[in-house]
């Protein structure tokens, strides 16, 4: 579906997302080779959003796993459906069917639960879709031991059924925020890139893209205040996702620049820890912390 990194670069544009060139290459080199992509990188600089804008890129579904901890397979793969397993046994009794036909009936696909893995596999029968397994890091060790069979050879053993294969590769990608390290056996099986901040000028063209109606000058303020406040300690740095929540609530409280009074009314846009929003709120008091801040802001125009 890609002449080229560039096409797909140019797509992603078009969908009000900007990667820069190693990000567009290691997504093609993913698609083109049917390998597992491992997104790593800070909360809130886009890993998830690669997910969901190349599943439109490639006008395909989006299968998500939200990974957390205790994950199994049970809620990863598949699951029988009891209750109708039951249903069908009462109402082939009362048909007079034999038990052990129905005993052998009603372990079929049309009694699987579909998780997203297992449906992952059975929908690419049709057309690939984008398998998201996002921030596995949350995950038990367990699970990833529980992927290695489906990211070598994309199938799963059912033993009432057999081995399910996918007819085509999903793209699939998988993200973490580095919260523990992920075994090297999952990591092997997967193209690797880690996605940062971006820069100010990128970040600028990100807010004008996805913030329709902004300024260019308060677009600028927005990203140079945002890179100031990641120099700082904090619990967690505020993500693209801030930066795009922060830019829309100015715009509707129609603010055309940046001032004190702007930055402290809407610090919950940014910063989403009671110890960061203390912390900040003490050294913003300090003339000389608020006043660089606000000069490297506006220097920008200066």
């Amino acid at each position: 579906m890609f002449d080229s990194i560039d096409d797909l670069q140019e797509r992603l544009v078009a969908e009000s997302y900007i990667p820069d060139r190693s990000l567009a290459t290691v997504l093609y080199l993913a698609w083109a080779l049917k390998k597992p992509l491992f997104l790593e990188g800070e909360p809130g600089v886009g890993k998830t959003e690669t997910a969901l804008v190349m599943s439109r890129v490639l006008k395909t579904d989006l299968i998500r796993l939200q990974c957390y901890e205790g994950l199994d397979a049970n809620h990863a793969l598949y699951e029988w459906n009891y209750p109708r397993q039951i249903l069908a046994i009462k109402l082939g009794e009362e048909c007079g069917s034999d038990v052990r036909f129905l005993t052998k009936t009603i372990f079929t696909e049309e009694f699987l639960i579909k998780r997203p893995l297992l449906e992952a596999i059975l929908s690419a029968r049709e057309r690939e879709p984008v398998l998201l397994i996002d921030e596995i890091d949350r995950s038990d060790e367990e699970f990833e031991a529980l992927l290695l069979e489906v990211l070598s050879d994309f199938q799963v053993s059912i033993p009432e059924i057999g081995t399910l294969r996918a007819e085509r590769r999903p793209l699939v990608i998988l993200t973490s925020n580095r919260t523990r390290d992920i075994h090297d056996a999952l990591k092997r099986r997967c193209l690797y890139h880690w996605i940062d901040y971006p820069d100010l000028e990128k970040e600028r063209q990100i807010v004008g893209l996805r913030v329709p109606g902004i300024s260019e000058e308060l677009a600028m303020q927005v990203v140079v205040f945002m890179r100031r406040i990641r120099e700082e300690e904090l619990v967690k740095k505020p993500g693209i996702a801030e930066t795009l929540d922060w830019a829309s609530a100015l715009l509707t409280l129609e603010r055309n620049t940046l001032d004190p009074y702007a930055v402290e009314q809407t610090l919950g846009c940014i910063l989403k820890y009671r110890e960061d929003m203390a912390r900040f709120k003490e050294k913003w008091k300090e003339p000389e912390f608020r006043d660089s801040i606000l000069l490297d802001v506006m220097g920008k125009f200066c």
